[in-house]
């Protein structure tokens, strides 16, 4: 209605007075102005896709869960940018990734850290990893705990499954945790979990697992994707904007904002990861400085220089919130960020 008579009048075939010139200028801002907001609105995301996605889609990623299971399964974006893997349970690259290891032996580590009141989660996490974390591989749990005791009796395990407790010293409060525990992890890989297992997980103990999580996540550097920032603009993502902090991100770096919920990969890779991490928390408290995301700040920033060679899916990691995004199944369900939400009767019910 209003780009047709513009175009008449930039062709020269119709003749208008000034006032209405400035009419329809003004429609047309008002026009541009509303598509802007309305591309705001839908959250339209900004980090690099496929572009095989983009041309067959034509959708952004948060409208793609959309419809029946298969529609969804047919329609996800299955890799990033640089050619990593992007995993969704139950699509065909995962069921071939899970093919590609049925045949080898694979010893795997899961590691978490239970200190203080996390404590009385572990025994959860622990029982829904038997029932779902690589089923019918070898696992070796490593618990770092500051009350070994917790764990009497032991949670009974199946077969090729095996229980290390590693004692480290009480951490009082969650920020001297999450400060504290990337040295943590990066001590336990050196000493004794490079030393049996190939590849090494690292979990929040607060999670359950609630679906199967295969060998579809194996890779050399693995990083999941938070659950409600995924699919959403690159300048939503709390990165550190503090200049002077090792942790800082520049406005055009990034590609996704990723969980310290659950990474992972081959022991060399993750200790790595883990080691220069605590090497840049400790560079930043010696100037008195503290990423806004605390661990999941310097995570990110390793990531960015680094960019893992499989990304997994929110179906990884999950917990219910208006802000995550939809997925074709839960696998991974933060219990600890359910609870912060929730009232003081409802996490006694949760066990909270």
């Amino acid at each position: 209605m209003v780009l047709f008579p513009l175009c008449k009048l930039l062709s020269g075939s119709v003749r208008v007075t000034k006032k209405q010139l400035v009419l329809y200028c003004l429609l047309l801002s008002l026009l541009v102005y509303f598509l802007r907001w309305r591309r705001a609105v839908l959250k339209v995301d900004t980090h690099p896709l496929p572009l095989s996605l983009e041309a067959e889609s034509g959708s952004v990623v948060r409208d793609i869960v959309v419809g029946s299971v298969e529609e969804q399964q047919q329609r996800l974006p299955l890799e990033t940018s640089w050619g990593a893997p992007l995993v969704w349970g139950d699509s065909d690259g995962s069921a071939s990734r899970r093919a590609e290891f049925a045949h080898r032996s694979v010893r795997t580590g899961l590691l978490t850290l239970a200190v203080g009141p996390y404590g009385h989660f572990l025994r959860r996490f622990l029982s829904s990893a038997e029932l779902y974390f690589l089923p019918g591989n070898t696992v070796v749990y490593y618990v770092l705990t500051d009350s070994p005791r917790a764990l009497d009796p032991p949670t009974p395990l199946g077969p090729g499954r095996e229980l290390r407790v590693v004692p480290v010293a009480e951490m009082p409060g969650w920020e001297h945790l999450a400060q504290g525990r990337m040295a943590l992890l990066a001590a336990a890989i050196k000493d004794s979990v490079r030393h049996e297992v190939e590849y090494v997980f690292c979990m929040d103990v607060d999670q359950e697992l609630v679906a199967p999580v295969g060998t579809e996540i194996l890779g050399e550097l693995v990083a999941t994707l938070h659950p409600e920032l995924y699919a959403m603009p690159r300048h939503t993502f709390p990165y550190e904007h503090e200049p002077a902090s090792l942790a800082h991100v520049e406005e055009d770096e990034g590609d996704y904002y990723y969980t310290s919920e659950l990474y992972g990969g081959l022991c060399a890779d993750v200790y790595a990861m883990a080691q220069a991490c605590s090497q840049l928390i400790l560079q930043d408290q010696e100037k008195g400085l503290r990423a806004r995301g605390l661990e999941e700040s310097y995570l990110n920033r390793y990531l960015i220089n680094r960019r893992p060679t499989c990304v997994l899916s929110p179906e990884y990691s999950w917990w219910d919130s208006a802000l995550a995004a939809d997925v074709p199944t839960r696998r991974v369900v933060s219990l600890g960020r359910q609870c912060d939400t929730l009232e003081p009767q409802k996490r006694q019910e949760q066990d909270c």
